[in-house]
């Protein structure tokens, strides 16, 4: 489906759970897709523990853009979707998350869209090689719980546990978490699954 904002069409893929429980809007990181393995395995375990799962491809990557922009102008545009998504599926509760940039999106949001936890993969705590420009203040301002799920490989530096409601650092995996996705996916879905039980 096509969903218009402010800052032109996004387009949502959406994988309803058979007995919804909650609303899981999901997106991805600045030049990626919502095809990427680690999307696609979070989608299939949240389906099993009762989310209806939104993959949201963001109005930029539609323009053929690979950066973002002004994070003002991708948070106002995340902010109309998810409005609109909500609409659509009412009475459900809201969770919002992403990969890299889309994880940051979910943070800056959280609090305005009236999410009930964000799930970050791969947040980007510092562009590579510049620790001094961390973006951990997003994590601790987005007001609602959230879970961080990073590589220790991810050149982009791992969160702290203090900056999150829960960190888990997979071996082996980089910033892609293209290792073993499934494991990505059963990681969320044991956080989220006691939340709405």
């Amino acid at each position: 489906m096509q969903i218009e904002t402010p800052r032109g069409p996004a387009i949502v893929e959406i994988d309803q759970a058979r007995v919804p429980r909650f609303l899981f809007v999901l997106t991805h990181g600045s030049a990626g897709g919502v095809e990427s393995p680690d999307l696609l395995a979070v989608r299939d375990a949240v389906r099993e523990i009762g989310g209806t799962v939104a993959r949201v491809l963001q109005p930029f990557r539609v323009a053929g853009g690979r950066a973002p922009g002004a994070p003002a102008r991708q948070d106002e545009a995340w902010t109309a979707l998810v409005t609109s998504l909500r609409e659509r599926f009412p009475g459900l509760a809201l969770v919002q998350g992403g990969r890299s940039n889309g994880a940051r999106v979910a943070c800056r949001t959280a609090r305005a869209v009236g999410a009930a936890a964000v799930v970050a993969l791969a947040f980007p705590l510092h562009p590579p090689g510049r620790p001094e420009r961390s973006r951990a203040e997003e994590l601790r301002g987005a007001g609602v719980d959230v879970l961080v799920v990073s590589g220790d490989r991810d050149r982009f530096g791992i969160p702290d546990q203090a900056d999150a409601a829960r960190l888990v650092v997979l071996a082996g995996e980089g910033h892609d978490l293209n290792r073993d996705p499934a494991h990505v996916g059963e990681v969320v879905a044991r956080w989220l699954g006691p939340r709405f039980s």
